[in-house]
């Protein structure tokens, strides 16, 4: 079989691993505990358009998981079949960003890419912050000056509540000579933000806005 379940959802199906780990931590009531377990599992199953029978049964344990062992089992069972971020070079992140002069790329080597949604690193001596996602097969890229604030807030790619900063990308304005900056607030901490990604549609839609004419 091959991956078929993407990074995103995989975070997604974690969180609700975790949810029932909660879940039988805090609630003895037994129909409680069914009720909870078939919620999970359809929420699971309803992240994809269609699903295998094979595909199904390897969801399916998903309503065994009562504590944090039987979680990891079938987190790493199931991680065999996730989808990794497209493997890139040094050169093909490098003309993701022509304008950029001696961009620093950092190693991939040690880089788990079924746990990315996107690939985000920091040039600390530009002040910079650079994202690259993948969209219907192409790659793409975009950079902004980062900021961070000290303090917690809303990201706008995962829209968990974590340590963010301002990002600003300046695009070419609609009049010829005049430039624009978007930008909002997202996670200092890139890993942080794939860790709390569970629906890949946030990510394109702060992109599209990042990048609008």
């Amino acid at each position: 079989m091959d991956p078929f379940i993407r990074s995103d959802q995989f975070h997604f199906i974690k969180r609700q691993a975790q949810i029932l780990i909660n879940g039988h931590s805090s609630v003895n009531d037994r129909n409680v505990l069914q009720a909870l377990k078939g919620l999970s599992s359809d929420k699971t199953y309803g992240q994809f358009e269609e699903l295998t029978d094979e595909q199904r049964a390897l969801l399916e344990p998903i309503a065994s998981v009562h504590d944090k062992t039987s979680a990891e089992l079938f987190l790493e069972h199931i991680k065999a079949f996730v989808i990794p971020f497209k493997t890139v070079t040094q050169d093909q992140i490098k003309r993701l960003f022509p304008k950029v002069k001696k961009l620093k790329v950092p190693s991939l080597h040690e880089t788990d890419l079924r746990e990315l949604t996107y690939l985000s690193w920091e040039d600390k001596g530009t002040n910079r912050k650079y994202i690259v996602t993948e969209r219907n097969g192409k790659l793409s890229g975009v950079y902004g000056t980062f900021t961070p604030i000290h303090q917690k807030g809303i990201c706008a790619i995962c829209n968990g509540l974590e340590e963010v900063g301002m990002f600003l990308s300046e695009t070419k304005g609609a009049v010829q000579g005049t430039f624009t900056k978007r930008g909002n607030y997202i996670c200092q901490d890139a890993d942080i933000c794939n860790q709390n990604l569970v629906d890949y549609t946030e990510l394109h839609d702060f992109i599209d806005h990042i990048q609008k004419k």
